[in-house]
């Protein structure tokens, strides 16, 4: 299964570190960060959740609730959060799911349907596929996908950059330009005519070009 930007993020019911969730009934009315690792005691993925640890407050901040996923079953994901513990310096308070069944994973498309056995025989190049970040609307919509390769690691502080502009576009009819952080101009959205902008930015903006209209950040 291919799943696309817009596309719903399909439901699913998993066992998590913190009991059992329904995916959607998780979210609420939440944005959400679903973020995956290909297997549980690996040195990159370790850093990565121990980041996510630390960013948490952030994600709080903006009404998001973040979530990691390992092929690998919950109750070896209790021995991986003392390691991320000692070795990142945070504690990991966000819900990890266990998909030793490999049913999230493959209705996401990381793992292809073939893809069976017990999860503790397979490897983590077995798994390579599954090091994917998925931004979730609370209309369930996925707006952000993101696949990495087994060496990388994550920008989280990306993740976050992307989330202040997903919220804020959801909000006013803008797009943000190149590098944008939050508290820079934006762009008025192509959609929006010259009368109508008129109406929303009374103070005009500047127009380089007919095509790129920017204005200070909407608040």
């Amino acid at each position: 299964m291919t799943l696309k930007i817009g596309d719903t993020a399909p439901d699913f019911e998993a066992n998590t570190t913190q009991g059992k969730i329904k995916f959607h009934d998780w979210i609420g009315d939440h944005w959400a960060i679903l973020f995956s690792h290909p297997k549980d005691f690996t040195p990159v993925c370790t850093t990565e959740l121990g980041y996510m640890a630390k960013l948490q407050p952030e994600f709080d901040k903006r009404n998001t609730k973040i979530i990691g996923l390992s092929v690998d079953p919950v109750d070896k994901h209790s021995g991986w959060a003392k390691d991320i513990e000692e070795t990142q310096g945070a504690k990991v308070t966000y819900p990890m799911i266990g998909d030793d069944e490999y049913k999230v994973s493959k209705a996401y498309g990381m793992l292809p349907a073939e893809a069976s056995g017990d999860p503790a025989k397979r490897t983590a190049a077995d798994n390579q596929t599954v090091r994917n970040v998925f931004i979730i609307g609370p209309d369930k919509k996925i707006k952000l996908i993101l696949v990495y390769p087994m060496s990388v690691g994550r920008n989280f502080d990306e993740v976050l950059r992307v989330l202040d502009a997903l919220q804020l576009t959801a909000k006013h009819k803008v797009s943000t330009p190149v590098n944008w952080k939050n508290g820079d101009d934006v762009i008025i959205a192509g959609s929006v005519s010259n009368d109508d902008a008129k109406t929303i930015y009374p103070q005009g903006w500047k127009e380089p070009k007919p095509y790129i209209r920017i204005v200070p950040q909407p608040r």
